[in-house]
């Protein structure tokens, strides 16, 4: 049995890792805090579990020593900067940790500060946290105590872009166009007055273009697949009006000559035995609804060979492989659980 705390359990990817997780029969929810929610049924906030989960949420104190007696993972769901000082006190307990947040992502504190403009107090750390996406880095996290569960944006972005990193085909290029679209539910569930329905209904628009905070996370990680050789990311994500969901169109100049199939091929190749990739047929484009409700991923690839263009698009749920899903992949790894355990759910479609 895996005893797990849950911090921001009434968020929208917290409840989805409640969800996950009470359909295990080898996991034991011991504690589910939420402080603006403390006191009422979880149920109450989600009916989508009712009679699946008689509990509340609680008001968790991490100063309490007692608060991890017998927990074996922490799964910390709050915003960054708050955090931090769970994850620092979960490990400093012995407990092992997967943290929601930005706020291990980065392993430098500079480059945390200025892309999310607060202090990291606790940056000797950084260098335990692992990047929680099992497709680059399976036996780092394996070991982990600490995992930094990959943003929404950047799982579907690097998971296009890693076998063209790794088969050199990035380098001499100088930057990466990635236009992305994402669901509403990728914002949270707090009231914000842009995000109502009536704002945005029959709407897309595009926000934060080339200074998104995901922008970071995807160029650190390219970068340790490249070496010295450093391309850059131009993301611009656009929020379209579905409930969750992300689909990620890459765009790259090809250095060499590339046929379709031996592009295709290097995908197959370089993700064979990775449970949740799926590379599509030739002609087929990946979609949303096609992802919703699972941890899969589909993606295609396809040369243009009038520009000399490698198109790559990629679709995931955001609140499965984009959050919650990744992270109970991550536990099943750091468990010495087969990776698929509780997450062979299948999208739903229409």
């Amino acid at each position: 049995m895996i005893e797990v705390g849950i911090l921001g359990a009434s968020g929208y990817a917290g409840s989805e890792l409640v969800r996950l997780l009470v359909q295990r029969e080898d996991v034991q929810l011991n504690f589910l805090g939420a402080n603006r929610q403390a006191g009422s049924a979880v149920s109450d906030l989600y009916p989508n579990i009712y009679q699946r989960l008689i509990q509340d949420y609680e008001v968790v104190d991490l100063q309490d020593p007692k608060t991890f007696n017998g927990l074996d993972l922490l799964f910390s769901c709050l915003p960054h900067g708050q955090s931090q000082a769970a994850v620092a006190q979960a490990y400093q307990a012995g407990v092992r940790v997967i943290d929601f947040s930005a706020d291990y992502r980065l392993k430098s504190p500079k480059t945390y500060e200025g892309w999310y403009n607060t202090k990291h107090a606790y940056p000797k750390l950084l260098a335990e946290a692992v990047y929680g996406l099992i497709e680059l880095h399976r036996q780092a996290i394996e070991k982990a105590a600490i995992i930094a569960n990959p943003g929404c944006f950047p799982t579907a972005m690097l998971l296009g872009l890693a076998p063209l990193t790794q088969a050199g085909l990035l380098d001499g290029v100088p930057s990466i166009i990635a236009d992305c679209k994402s669901g509403l539910s990728g914002a949270g569930r707090n009231l914000q007055g842009h995000l109502l329905f009536t704002e945005v209904n029959e709407n897309v628009n595009p926000y934060a273009a080339g200074v998104h905070r995901h922008t970071p996370e995807v160029e650190e990680q390219l970068h340790r697949l490249q070496g010295s050789v450093q391309t850059q990311v131009n993301f611009i994500p656009h929020l379209v009006p579905t409930q969750r969901g992300i689909l990620a169109s890459l765009y790259v100049q090809a250095q060499e000559p590339i046929t379709e199939d031996e592009l295709r091929e290097m995908y197959q190749t370089f993700y064979k035995g990775a449970s949740f990739i799926r590379i599509l047929k030739e002609g087929i484009y990946p979609q949303m609804k096609a992802v919703t409700g699972s941890n899969y991923v589909d993606i295609q690839v396809q040369v243009n060979e009038r520009t000399g263009l490698i198109y790559i698009f990629v679709v995931i749920d955001n609140l499965i492989k984009g959050a919650a899903g990744q992270a109970v992949q991550n536990m099943n790894v750091m468990f010495n659980l087969p990776e698929e355990t509780g997450l062979t759910a299948i999208g739903l479609l229409p």
